[in-house]
């Protein structure tokens, strides 16, 4: 399961109810910031999330309203927060402005107080680990080097509680062994095999993550049978000439995707000031029913089930 906080949806320029684009993702002891606009600082304090393990940076792409708030994000990691790297992923051109902005603007001396690693991405994957995968995907927007990102949890069997119980394996390093893949030997003699205790092998979660985009059909590879996409959503259909000179998406545009690609749950962030959330939604629920409109705050938990918003009240403490 990922969850995810949007911290800003806001498309160019914040509005009174909307910030500049951010979104931070949970998994497991991962925690990851998507796009860092201005403000976005404010954002995460006012979310009750903290900085505490946010030490990795995604960027889909080097506009001003996606980075701009890395210089005060960065600055405040430095001298206030308990940390001593933050690592920036991003394409090349991108953070040749990133390093502009942070050791030319911020740090002018070139000295930061923590680490700050820029590592350039072509597509491929990112980080990964025996749960998930991070992978990076180009996309076409204005200018070179834009991505998208894709989670995806690996394939697991799931531990058959009922069955251990049944050959009599104790609660223990007993069971950690056997969901492990490795085989263990009981005081009795018997030696208890993985496939023993160990269902069929079941695909892990798939989250797609789409920031600024003005053409979906690159896409459907990447977004085929995602149990959640979150892309923009800048513009209506009636306005689909100007998003397309400004390379951007349509409501309906992104709705479609989703039809097409066999998406469990969209999710539409990026709004132009122009629009109301409500006009968004209804064009996009008019061709995929299970749309949500992303305001600054929603919490989501993704699971292979979709995307489910989480009560306000019962989201848990991140902050530990």
């Amino acid at each position: 399961m990922f969850e995810l906080i949007f911290l800003g949806t806001s498309a160019s320029a914040p509005s009174v109810q909307r910030g500049l684009t951010a979104h931070m993702v949970l998994y497991r002891e991962h925690r990851f910031l998507i796009d860092c606009g201005e403000g976005t600082q404010r954002q995460i304090l006012h979310s009750g999330l903290g900085f505490k393990r946010l030490n990795k940076v995604l960027l889909t792409h080097g506009h001003l309203d996606h980075i701009l708030g890395l210089g005060g994000f960065v600055s405040t990691l430095g001298r206030w927060e308990n940390m001593d790297r933050v690592d920036i992923y991003a394409g090349r051109s991108t953070l040749t402005r990133v390093h502009d902005l942070l050791f030319r603007v911020v740090f002018p001396n070139g000295r930061s107080p923590l680490h700050i690693e820029l590592t350039p991405i072509d597509g491929g994957v990112i980080l990964s680990d025996d749960k998930f995968t991070l992978t990076a995907f180009p996309v076409q927007h204005r200018g070179p080097d834009c991505f998208g990102f894709l989670f995806e949890e690996k394939e697991h069997r799931p531990f058959l509680a009922e069955k251990a119980a049944e050959l009599g394996v104790p609660f223990g390093p007993e069971r950690a062994l056997l969901v492990r893949g490795e085989s263990v030997t009981l005081a009795d003699g018997r030696t208890i095999q993985p496939d023993d205790v160990l269902g069929e092998a079941q695909p892990g979660t798939k989250y797609v993550h789409v920031g600024d985009v003005g053409r979906i059909d690159e896409l459907l590879p990447v977004c085929q049978n995602a149990h959640t996409l979150v892309i923009e959503a800048t513009y209506l259909e009636e306005d689909a000439e100007m998003a397309r000179q400004f390379g951007h998406m349509t409501a309906a545009q992104a709705a479609r995707l989703a039809q097409e690609a066999n998406v469990n749950t969209l999710i539409l962030t990026h709004l132009s000031r122009r629009y109301n959330g409500r006009m968004i939604r209804h064009e996009a629920r008019a061709i995929f029913p299970n749309t949500y409109v992303a305001r600054d705050f929603d919490h989501f938990q993704i699971t292979r089930n979709g995307a489910e918003k989480v009560d306000k009240e019962k989201i848990r403490d991140n902050t530990a």
